[in-house]
């Protein structure tokens, strides 16, 4: 894969680690390598929830290399998903934890933003710096940041840049968990496992309903599926799993998925 982007396969979940001493920066050739690793993912029907998570425990990512940006030609092959690759996956039905063990910058904090689940280290802190360093971020950015924060405390770190610790965005229901320090690729996988553990085609078609439908209103959500947009739930209900849930469940047994 790359010596900077290392993946591991535990059972149903994938786990990938940015390692990119010093802060954890994604720069092109990396982002390309996290595209490759998010790729395999997707498309392996045996992988069922993924991590994302830093080495170390002072960096989760830092954003953007700057060294790339200072470049006189600087690399701008982000990859087909482009910066760091789950972010731009926006059909991506199976979910992704986002493990904070350190500092989330700028481009980092977008990244984390993309995920559907967020556990932190209590060490962490959150900061949209691009407007310190002549940048922006994207708008799929803004948008996810707004649908998880109140808006006056969404434009308060966009516009000056401030550090939000750990604490904080757990008060504020932007984390799911705040653990010691250590301990945070721990609570991942206990919620990983969590996850892995219900029927996957059904996970995938909650996720999918959530990313079509969830800020809808129930009309406007009735007519798309109506009309055949939830193409997830469709596979759900004509699945062997669906037939396994109810045989499970009246003979008091744990069910056996296949994702089929």
């Amino acid at each position: 894969m790359s010596d900077r982007v290392h993946t591991h396969i535990n059972g149903r979940i994938f786990e990938v680690t940015l390692d990119n001493p010093k802060a954890n920066a994604i720069g092109a050739e990396v982002s390309r390598a996290m595209n490759d690793a998010f790729i395999q993912f997707r498309d392996d029907p045996e992988l069922w929830v993924a991590i994302l998570t830093g080495a170390g425990d002072r960096f989760f990512c830092t954003g953007w290399d700057l060294n790339d940006g200072a470049e006189e030609e600087p690399d701008k092959d982000f990859g087909p998903f482009g910066f760091g690759g789950v972010s731009g996956m926006y059909d991506l039905n199976k979910p992704v934890i986002m493990a904070i063990n350190g500092y989330c910058v700028a481009g980092g904090f977008e990244l984390a933003l993309s995920g559907d689940l967020m556990v932190a280290s209590e060490n962490a802190e959150f900061f949209l710096s691009e407007v310190n360093v002549g940048l922006t971020t994207s708008g799929a950015s803004i948008s996810r940041l707004m649908s998880r924060l109140p808006r006056h405390i969404a434009m308060e770190l966009l516009l000056t840049g401030r550090r939000m610790k750990a604490q904080e965005a757990l008060d504020l229901h932007l984390l799911n968990r705040v653990v010691p320090q250590g301990e945070v690729m721990n609570a991942a996988r206990e919620l990983a496992e969590q996850i892995a553990a219900a029927a996957p085609l059904s996970v995938q078609a909650e996720k999918q309903m959530v990313d079509l439908v969830g800020d809808l209103p129930p009309h406007e959500a009735a007519k798309l599926e109506k009309g055949g947009a939830l193409t997830a739930k469709a596979k759900v209900n004509e699945s062997a799993d669906s037939k396994e849930g109810a045989r499970a469940f009246i003979e008091k047994r744990k069910p056996v998925w296949t994702g089929r």
